[in-house]
């Protein structure tokens, strides 16, 4: 009996290490995906060809650490290359990154409420992305549409998947308050958060043309201003130049160099 018992705990722990494993291989970036991504990812299309090559492979590690479930949907290629997009985008500028508080991300097909239903016709139905918490926690969910129009539309300066990716940086010190610890140096802090503040007042003044959405918290506005950052760099940094210089240390990105709007 005790024999049997240990061959159960040795089997147990071979099939949690081979899925751990299997989930942690990278395959190869299927090459027909370079035309999706040219043709659906603006910043994508603005790299040189050598860091596009590296915008794969980064795309492809994201995948093979984070799983993606259809909810009443079948996934097909492009969610999965926007969903990587959008997780790839705002950590382009480092070496490496893994969203160690990411496990999973659930996709519906459209807009939901505060109760996760999307399919009724309730009038609340309006949240494009969430980072989960409690019994989601380690999760996301995305409307597809939501996900899709942040792409398609390039002159809005807004993307949910970014948005959504960004409070997950934000989240990477366990406090989603706007101030990213593991992107911004600690002499930048205050700096940060005196910008923030005198940002957000001009939004609530109807003086700025950041989404009203960003005047909400600080951690809102931290993702509203990056949204605005990667998909119009340039009218950023022509607005509120102070905020693009900022945003530029943050994300460790020269994005004058690669995006052209």
């Amino acid at each position: 009996m005790v024999y049997i018992l240990i061959l159960v705990v040795i089997l147990l722990f071979a099939i949690h290490f081979y899925r751990k494993a299997k989930r942690h291989s990278v395959k190869p970036f299927p090459e027909h995906w370079h035309e999706l991504l040219m043709d659906n990812v603006l910043y994508y299309r603005n790299l040189s060809k050598e860091r596009q090559a590296a915008f794969q492979q980064r795309m492809m590690q994201f995948l093979s650490e984070v799983y993606i479930d259809g909810v009443q949907l079948e996934l097909e290629e492009l969610d999965k290359i926007l969903v990587a997009a959008s997780a790839v985008i705002p950590v382009f500028g480092f070496k490496e990154w893994h969203y160690t508080n990411l496990s999973g991300i659930l996709l519906y097909p459209d807009n939901f409420n505060e109760d996760m239903q999307f399919s009724s016709k309730d009038n609340s139905r309006n949240i494009g992305g969430i980072v989960g918490n409690g019994r989601f926690e380690k999760q996301m969910i995305l409307s597809k549409k939501a996900l899709y129009h942040g792409f398609k539309n390039t002159t809005d300066k807004s993307n949910t998947g970014i948005h959504e990716f960004v409070h997950l940086i934000d989240k990477l010190d366990d406090r989603t308050d706007g101030v990213p610890e593991r992107l911004l140096e600690h002499q930048y802090a205050i700096p940060w958060l005196n910008l923030i503040h005198k940002e957000m007042e001009a939004i609530n003044d109807n003086h700025s043309d950041i989404r009203k959405y960003g005047g909400t918290n600080q951690a809102e506005f931290f993702a509203v201003a990056s949204e605005y950052f990667f998909e119009r760099p340039d009218l950023l940094k022509r607005k509120h130049p102070e905020l693009y210089k900022m945003l530029v240390k943050c994300f460790n990105q020269r994005l004058a160099n690669t995006i052209k709007n």
